[in-house]
Formats: structure tokens, C-alpha cells, sequence
């Protein structure tokens, strides 16, 4: 039986519903993908181009330092990845996290919240911040029985 993991990162809470429910019913280890310096509302205003999350969004290599990193990763052969979809991708404190350790025969399974738009090129996006690791697109704004079949694969 593989061990599963749920890592997360939530700017406004929802993201962070969903991956509680996700470890809830995949029986998964949960992680929060915490920023060392916490978004304020004003950092996240994408209206505003000089916010934090728009000038981070606008340089693909901007990496926002993380709080902590996960350093049992090698007990996990399932990594759930969840966030929030900016610009259309990940935000890039997601490969912040999946470059801060090895990933490498991994699988790691998206699942993302959205205000409407699909997974656009994230998994794309990722897959160089996880070398060697199977990047599977899972479900953006999952429902419950979405959950349920997320936490099978």
C-alpha cells in the first residue's frame, strides 16, 4: 500500500478546504505549503501590477521563499498538490515546494481552485520543478465525489 501525501497552498481558505477533505478520504498525510512571508489582500490584488502575486506571476522564475519544507518526502509515492490557479498555472510557490526536495518516481496529482478557468498550462509549468516525478492533471474546483475519486488514484 503506497503512502500518500496532500500538500497545499491556500491564499484565501479555499484551497484549503478542499485538501483537508482530499487527506480525509485518500487517509493522506496533509502539508501546508506556507509562505516564509505571509499574502496580504493588497499582495493579492491581480488588479493592481505591482502586488506581489501579479510582479511573482509576471517572472515564471520567481520562486517565494517557503515557512518549511517537507524532508520525509521519500515516505510518499502519492504527492497531492493543491493551489489556487493564477495567470492561468500554478502559482509559483508551487515550484518553490517542488523544487525543495526529490520527487523524482513520484506521482503528484493536481487538483486546484479557480474563480473559472481550467487547469490552462499548469501541470506544463511544473514538470521542470519535478524531474523524473508523473505530473497527473486531477480536478480544479473538485466536488465531493470528485474528492472521492482523487483520493483513489
Amino acid at each position: 500500500m503506497s503512502k500518500k501525501l496532500v500538500a497545499y497552498f491556500s491564499a484565501g481558505g479555499n484551497t484549503a478546504a478542499l485538501a483537508k477533505k482530499l487527506a480525509a478520504a485518500a487517509g493522506a498525510d496533509l502539508f501546508e505549503i506556507e509562505p516564509a512571508v505571509r499574502y496580504t489582500a493588497q499582495d493579492l490584488d491581480w488588479m493592481n501590477k505591482q502586488s506581489r502575486s501579479s510582479v511573482e506571476m509576471s517572472d515564471h522564475s520567481s520562486r517565494p521563499a517557503i515557512a518549511g519544507t517537507k524532508s520525509d518526502l521519500a515516505e510518499y509515492d502519492t504527492v497531492y498538490v493543491g493551489f489556487p490557479i493564477w495567470w492561468y498555472i500554478a502559482p509559483t510557490i508551487i515550484n518553490t515546494f517542488l523544487e525543495s526536495g526529490d520527487f523524482s518516481g513520484k506521482r503528484i496529482i493536481l487538483f486546484a481552485t479557480s474563480g473559472g478557468s481550467g487547469f490552462g498550462k499548469a501541470a506544463d509549468n511544473l514538470r521542470g520543478s519535478a524531474v523524473g516525478a508523473e505530473i497527473i492533471e486531477g480536478k480544479v474546483n473538485p466536488s465531493d465525489s470528485d474528492i472521492k475519486a482523487l483520493a483513489e488514484m
